[in-house]
């Protein structure tokens, strides 16, 4: 009953959002999340710097660190990771994949999309995608409908996103919710924007306040995932809160990261340079 009901809703949503910013065709990382930053964000990011000049920000980047060591800089001043097939591997604005890497066994998770279309962007590394299919199956025990928008991102397709969105909003505003090719997430196999019909499938920042977002802020972490942008960290990971956005570092670390409250750069010790 409760599929008939998704695909019910999918069907009926999707007419709502297909000539939106964040359509059925290509609804990632286009438009930013939010124009502008509420109160609460200012004094969080307030309070965060606060800590960081106090030195009170509390770290454990010691493997980080140690990996750190081991890995160069190339020509454009980003570091590049040595281990890119890593459950951990930190990628940001600083920290780019090698070349064009491709991760090894993606596959594609049994769970809900907006689309039916055979997508590259369905995909997702082996150990990531089971672990999805059971936070997913938990959010449906509890009544949930989440529904996945957006996994695997090869560097070429990266690259055509990003260069469409600095056409349209310019290249200042488009490094705070898009990612230059070969420094997104989505190309370690490990990431997966998610969403619900509630939202007409699109990726905005009231996901958060869903019933759907904020399960997933409470529960994601038992399934080995982090929302891995969250609110008023911008200056620390170099993007806007995302809800939607979830990335996978196991069980191991994840509920270690969301117990801490504390981003994967504060986690491992990956601070951003001076931009």
């Amino acid at each position: 009953m409760k599929k008939a009901l998704l695909l019910t809703l999918l069907s009926l949503s999707l007419a709502a959002c297909s000539a939106g910013p964040f359509s059925a065709e290509e609804p990632e990382e286009e438009v930013p999340a939010s124009s502008t930053v509420d109160d609460e964000e200012v004094k969080e990011k307030e309070s965060t710097e606060a800590d960081q000049e106090n030195g009170t920000e509390e770290q454990t980047g010691e493997e980080g660190a140690n990996e750190q060591k081991e890995e160069k800089v190339t020509e454009d001043g980003l570091i590049q990771v040595d281990k890119p097939e890593s459950m951990t591997v930190v990628v940001n604005k600083n920290r780019k994949l090698p070349g064009e890497y491709v991760p090894p066994d993606l596959t594609v998770p049994d769970v809900p999309f907006y689309f039916n279309e055979d997508h590259p962007k369905k995909q997702m590394r082996e150990e990531a995608a089971r672990a999805l299919e059971e936070l997913f199956a938990a959010a449906e025990e509890d009544g949930l409908a989440l529904v996945a928008a957006s996994g695997y991102r090869s560097y070429d397709r990266q690259k055509e996103i990003y260069d469409r969105n600095v056409e349209i909003y310019g290249e200042e505003e488009t490094n705070t919710f898009s990612a230059k090719p070969g420094t997104s997430e989505h190309q370690t196999g490990l990431a997966m924007d998610v969403t619900s019909a509630e939202m007409s499938f699109k990726l905005e920042q009231s996901f958060g306040n869903t019933t759907e977002g904020e399960w997933l802020a409470e529960h994601a972490h038992e399934y080995g995932f982090i929302i891995r942008y969250i609110k008023g960290m911008k200056e620390v990971t170099g993007y806007m809160y995302e809800p939607w956005h979830l990335r996978y570092v196991g069980e191991e670390y994840s509920t270690d990261v969301h117990e801490r409250e504390v981003t994967l750069e504060e986690f491992f010790g990956y601070y951003p340079s001076d931009e």
